[in-house]
Parts: C-alpha cells; sequence; structure tokens
C-alpha cells in the first residue's frame, strides 16, 4: 500500500496545475434530490454570469491580497490493486507574502512532516524525518518560483496555483462548463457552492458570500484516471494580515542536517561533474 500512496503522491504533483482549469464557460441545469419542502416564492436563480462573477472574484481577490495564511484539511483517495479506494490525509499551513515570500508547512497523516520555502532567492525543502533538505537557486518571485517548483523540480504542491497572481488568467482560460448549484452554509458562512468541469477534472468549490469572497472548501474528481480518485480541501483560520518577518521563508540548516539534491536535478549534476567535479561540491 505504501508504494501505491508514493504513486499517488507523483500523480498529485500537478493537483495544482490541474486546480488552474477551473474557468468559466457554459451553465447546465443541475439534477436535485426532491425538495422535502416546496420553496418560497421568489427565490433568486443565479445566472450563469453571477456563478462566472463569484467564480472569478475569488480568484481575483486572491491574487491581489499581498499577504495571507490560512490552515488546510486535506484528503487524496489511492486506488488499490483489489479496486478499492483508500483516503489518506495530510495538514498544511500556508503563509504567503507577496512577492517573494512563502511558506509550506505539511505533516501528512502518518506523522511524515516538510516545510517548503522561498524567499525570493532560492527554493528550500526539509525533512524532519529524515534530517534532509534540497535547496536550489530561483529568483523571480512566487509565480516564476511555483512554475519552477511543479514543472521543472516534478514536486508536489497541491492547489499551489492559489497562491499565484496568474490564479485568475489560468481558471478563466481553461474551465469547459460551470454550474452555480446552491447557496449553503459551512461553518456559519454562507457560501455559494459552484460545479465546474475541465478536460480532466469535475471540480466542485465553496466560496464565502462576503466582501472577501475566501474559498472554504475544495474538491477536485480525476474523472480520466482509473477509479475517478478524488481530492478534497478544507479551509479554514485565513488571516489576510499575518504579522510576517523575512526569517519565515529563509532557510537556516539546522546543525547535522544533510543537504541532497532535488531528483529532478541529478542528471543535470552528474553531467557538471564529468565536466567541473568541483562545482558540485559536497551534494549527493
Amino acid at each position: 500500500m505504501k508504494t501505491q500512496r508514493q504513486t499517488c503522491i507523483r500523480t498529485l504533483l500537478y493537483v495544482s496545475v490541474l486546480m488552474a482549469t477551473l474557468g468559466c464557460a457554459q451553465q447546465h441545469a443541475l439534477t436535485r434530490p426532491e425538495p422535502l419542502v416546496a420553496p418560497q416564492a421568489g427565490t433568486e436563480v443565479v445566472t450563469e454570469l453571477t456563478a462566472k462573477d463569484i467564480l472569478m472574484g475569488m480568484a481575483e481577490f486572491l491574487a491581489k491580497t499581498p499577504r495571507f495564511s490560512v490552515n488546510l484539511e486535506s484528503s487524496y483517495e489511492v486506488l488499490q490493486e483489489s479496486g478499492q479506494k483508500i483516503e489518506f490525509g495530510e495538514s498544511r499551513k500556508v503563509i504567503v507574502s507577496r512577492p517573494n515570500g512563502l511558506r509550506v508547512e505539511v505533516e501528512h497523516s502518518d506523522g511524515e512532516q516538510h516545510l517548503v520555502q522561498y524567499d525570493g532567492k532560492e527554493i528550500t525543502v526539509f525533512s524532519p524525518s529524515k534530517n534532509v533538505y534540497a535547496q536550489t537557486p530561483k529568483p523571480g518571485g512566487i509565480d516564476e518560483a511555483v512554475r519552477y517548483f511543479l514543472r521543472d523540480l516534478g514536486m508536489r504542491l497541491p492547489l499551489a496555483m492559489l497562491l499565484t497572481s496568474q490564479f485568475p488568467t489560468e481558471l478563466d482560460r481553461r474551465t469547459q462548463e460551470l454550474d452555480y448549484v446552491e447557496s449553503t452554509v459551512i461553518d456559519g458562512v454562507l457560501t455559494h457552492h459552484l460545479a465546474g468541469r475541465t478536460e480532466t477534472v469535475d471540480y466542485q468549490v465553496w466560496i464565502a458570500d462576503d466582501v472577501q469572497p475566501l474559498p472554504l472548501r475544495i474538491v477536485l474528481t480525476y474523472k480520466n484516471a482509473e477509479g475517478q480518485p478524488a481530492y478534497r480541501a478544507q479551509f479554514s483560520n485565513w488571516n489576510l494580515t499575518p504579522e510576517v518577518k523575512d526569517s519565515l521563508f529563509a532557510f537556516t540548516p539546522p546543525k547535522g542536517v544533510q543537504r541532497i539534491s532535488f531528483a529532478a536535478e541529478l542528471p543535470k549534476i552528474a553531467a557538471e561533474r564529468l565536466t567541473n567535479p568541483a562545482k558540485t561540491g559536497g551534494r549527493k
């Protein structure tokens, strides 16, 4: 089962990219369960334009917020050889300080922990349980760092596009269908429940009906993957004015920790060793 979980983690490298496929297109009527009580006369019908405005309003609000922190409780399904789907979970704390500060603290359901940091100069991933860290230079800001982290390093950072300023653009570009499901309540907060479809993912998102249209819950279903596994995330403790210091984003190696290389960089490092053995230092 451990091997299948690791396979799922590699698959979920692209969760953030797939999340970015939440765009805006046509709306269809939804099939609902029969109501227990007839709706009141005059109930407002939310139009396609309103659903799109809600979705894009959320994306633009996040993209323009200079600093924020949020906690996520998420889970993802792993299809077993038997055909059964098993759910694994993780907790995350995310801190963003544009344009150059990003910190993501992760704890998996098995207790394993990871830390991802970016300070505008270097991307660092630290694994306390293994007492190792990997670090690579990447100037250019959060957008460039996230793109490089996912695409070039092949690392996993679920819903990472929500952290970038390009989120509205990607959102608008990729969605094929969008529906307004209902107005509902999550943890005492009135929310808009939207459902959409992309080429590879069906998604649902619950957005606060507020001047701060924050996402409160997201569900992604990988409809083209075997067994159609799902990813779920619940957001809590949003803070749009967190007190942050530069030290939160810069990594200082603890005593005795070993530096290693990102797996995606190993071919390049091996080639460099052939031409300039001193350049790579002691990295493995």
